[in-house]
């Protein structure tokens, strides 16, 4: 019985290497369905899979051979989209979970022992900051928040226990740019890898892995979906990084196969391989197939659509930087703001389609201003073909102290805007409005 299934190691890394980010965002990862000719990668909406004979089934589970088991651990849709991912960002792999929050988890699983340590910026989604500070602390894993606009800083917290440097392209409210390639420096000097969060930037705007960054995560979710329609997170591993004796889940005997060690037999594979075959298997967390399409779908259109949101953007927060009833516009695009030589060297093509402004009336005003826009959708999500609207301090990044909301750009006047793909004009003409309404 010939093996029809899409293997992952053929479709993960870069198979269009030479080619450009537009062609890799239609064509990566989603050859023509093998099994029945189908161009558009089915929904292959299977829980498991019959193997050829037991001889077949062993040689899967013991990872001699890669292929399907139970869709918890791989599935064809969802390894579609690996392989896209993977090929977008230039890396060796990926992993895609249920959620951008999952694809943390999973992405520190196999770095981080009880009471090891980790290195992150302070400027990051209110989501990861409570992850980081409050659920990874009670699996022991312990974090050191930075002020990420000097890099040294990184370097100086770090401690014999420290497994990860971690921070975000583009942060999430603020829109403030890392020098990741000092960073990656300083993590290499360290011998630890460095994490990017480039949900906010996406390969069409960023590929950390070029300036030196060892991992990427993503919640898919956002811009690579682009539709608000799918939950999904992604983990790219660029496969260059050296697993050593100070990353035992690696490195070490697994019992659960039998003693193999993954960095042994996976080699630049082996951070993927354990995310399928320990995270995914372990604790879960899935990508659901429907997903993968809906995500797969979305990214054919990534650089299209960035290129639109970014230009969108620009004119909103120039726009925005005229009217007497805003204090101040925060966005790495704008020649005012302290991220924008930052931002033409990392992001050359558009400083993303996030960006947060502050209201002269303070908190009062933000909220009257969120609530009085008409075409800006109020929700908690960025990324959405649709403009989007938010007031962090009462939503994101509630569950912060004010003290973390003003380090992490969330403070009481700030208000968040996804910027969309409609006329420009438009979207300013809703921004009057409501900051009328909100102002007077």
């Amino acid at each position: 019985m010939p093996d029809r299934t899409l293997d992952p190691m053929k479709i993960t890394g870069d198979p269009l290497k030479d080619s450009g980010l537009s062609t890799r965002a239609v064509h990566a990862g989603t050859a023509p369905d093998p099994a029945t000719g189908a161009r558009i990668t089915p929904i292959y909406q299977t829980a498991s899979y019959v193997f050829e004979d037991t001889d077949h089934a062993a040689r899967l589970f013991n990872l001699d051979e890669i292929g399907q088991t139970y869709s918890r651990i791989t599935n064809p849709t969802v390894q579609a989209l690996e392989g896209k991912m993977a090929a977008l960002d230039g890396g060796a792999g990926a992993i895609a979970t249920a959620s951008g929050q999952a694809a943390q988890f999973l992405a520190f699983l196999p770095l981080l022992e009880p009471g090891d340590h980790f290195v992150a910026s302070r400027n990051l989604y209110g989501g990861s900051v409570t992850q980081f500070s409050q659920s990874f602390a009670r699996l022991g894993w312990r974090v050191t928040f930075i002020d990420p606009t000097i890099a040294d800083n990184f370097g100086a917290a770090i401690t014999p226990r420290t497994k990860a440097i971690f921070c975000e392209t583009l942060s999430n409210p603020g829109g403030l740019v890392v020098d990741l390639e000092a960073v990656a420096a300083i993590a290499g000097d360290a011998k630890v890898p460095l994490m990017v969060d480039n949900t906010l930037a996406t390969p069409a705007l960023c590929r950390p892995l070029d300036w030196g960054a060892d991992i990427t995560v993503y919640s898919t979710t956002k811009f690579i979906g682009g539709h608000g329609n799918a939950i999904g997170g992604m983990i790219v591993d660029s496969g260059r990084f050296n697993w050593d004796g100070r990353y035992p889940a690696l490195t070490e005997a697994n019992q659960a196969y039998h003693g193999m060690r993954f960095a042994e037999k996976f080699g630049a594979l082996a951070y993927t391989v354990y995310g399928h075959a320990v995270g995914l298997r372990d604790f879960g967390p899935a990508m659901a197939p429907m997903t993968a399409f809906l995500t797969l779908t979305g990214a054919e259109t990534l650089m299209l659509r960035m290129a639109r949101h970014c230009e969108n953007a620009l004119q909103v927060a120039r726009h925005l930087e005229t009217k007497p009833g805003v204090a101040w516009v925060s966005y790495a695009g704008l020649g005012s703001s302290p991220s924008f030589d930052l931002a033409a060297k990392y992001l050359p093509d558009g400083a993303g389609a996030v960006l947060t402004f502050g209201l002269v009336g303070g908190y009062g005003a933000a909220v009257k201003m969120v609530e009085a826009c008409r075409l800006f959708s109020h929700l908690a999500n960025v990324g959405d073909t649709r403009s989007l609207i938010i007031h962090p301090a009462s939503t994101t990044h509630r569950a912060l102290s004010a003290e973390a909301r003003a380090a992490a750009g969330a403070g009481p006047d700030v208000v968040r805007l996804s910027v969309g793909i409609e006329d420009a004009a438009d979207l300013i003409a809703d921004l009057d409005q409501a900051l009328a309404a909100a102002t007077g």
